[in-house]
């Protein structure tokens, strides 16, 4: 395993983090599903160890992850150990209907990070993140406050903002302007490259940057056919729709040769894309078993300098129209 510096703090994180999403189990918010279907703890929890015994370090949660339930696992696997790293978020909530509601108050914050920590049985958080804050409630400032406050009390170490999947920019150009925050997560992989303006600036500015969906829910693993369905209790049946599977499946023919060219599972090159970044600090790949852990720290590579601009190239002609469909179908 490789080690990177997360921006300018001591945080020194395994290039290959765990993305804790999934194991949180199936969860609903009113009719909505909100999780990736059933999954069995006792794998979850052989899972985690698997991926400390591969080198990793950097567990990415949140508490709106199985409504908790996430969280719970991670703490009942390793509570208070110095040399896990632990990323998770806040500001998702049920209302009274059970839908989701965005709260980024400042009591509701410190409420919410006293529960994570139970949760985490930890005494504190390492990298604590606005889950998904819009531009107004960073103006309010209460989101803030909350997080310099949790600081101070040393239940924090440090926080950022996870940004938006598909307009990451104006939030990202807020906490530039006031120097807040130590780290952003991103969406980043072969299909959206959106971030990659904000992550070329964090990286001028000392921030670290965690790299989310970067298989594009499985898009990217060239495992699904125009058959595949998911679960109701997966969110991927209403995010991949049939007609966004059989587009995006069309659209990928065009990078799987390149892919192919590295004689590595076209998961290790979609993960290695975004690795070939020397912005980036760490990819969370979702997993839910041993296997994919395994999966998702093997056949990493540096990809050659002509076919990053290739990938790239690839985005501006043919996925970028392919993201604003899923935006607009998904």
């Amino acid at each position: 395993m490789i080690y990177r510096s997360f921006g300018n703090t001591d945080l020194n994180v395994s290039e290959v983090g765990f993305g804790a999403w999934a194991i949180g189990g199936p969860a609903m918010a009113g009719d909505i599903p909100i999780g990736w279907g059933d999954v069995d703890d006792n794998t979850s929890i052989n899972a985690l160890h698997t991926a400390l015994d591969q080198g990793i370090n950097f567990f990415d949660t949140a508490d709106f992850y199985g409504l908790g339930h996430s969280e719970t696992l991670i703490g009942k696997t390793f509570g208070n150990r110095s040399d896990v790293i632990i990323a998770t978020k806040v500001g998702h909530r049920l209302d009274r209907d059970n839908h989701i509601y965005l709260d980024y108050s400042k009591p509701y914050i410190i409420e919410a990070c006293d529960s994570s920590l139970r949760r985490l049985k930890r005494e504190t958080i390492d990298f604590y993140q606005l889950h998904a804050a819009k531009l107004e409630h960073l103006q309010e400032g209460d989101c803030i406050q909350a997080m310099d406050q949790l600081r101070q009390e040393g239940k924090i170490r440090y926080w950022g903002i996870s940004l938006n999947t598909f307009h990451p920019e104006p939030e990202a150009a807020f906490m530039f302007d006031q120097m807040a925050g130590s780290g952003f997560q991103v969406v980043f992989n072969i299909i959206n490259q959106k971030a990659l303006p904000v992550l070329r600036k964090a990286a001028a500015n000392g921030m670290g940057i965690i790299a989310r969906m970067p298989l594009q829910f499985g898009l990217l693993t060239g495992k699904f056919n125009k058959s595949t369905r998911f679960d109701v209790s997966d969110h991927r049946s209403f995010r991949l729709t049939p007609d966004v599977l059989n587009r995006s499946l069309m659209e990928l023919e065009t990078i799987w040769p390149l892919a192919q060219s590295y004689e590595i599972p076209l998961d290790a090159f979609a993960l290695s894309f975004i690795l070939s970044h020397p912005e980036i600090s760490t990819v969370i790949p979702g997993i839910k078993t041993p296997q994919q852990v395994i999966a998702n720290t093997s056949h990493i590579v540096q990809l050659r300098k002509n076919d990053m601009q290739s990938v790239h190239t690839m985005y501006d002609k043919r996925f970028e129209d392919l993201l604003q469909y899923m935006k607009e179908h998904g």
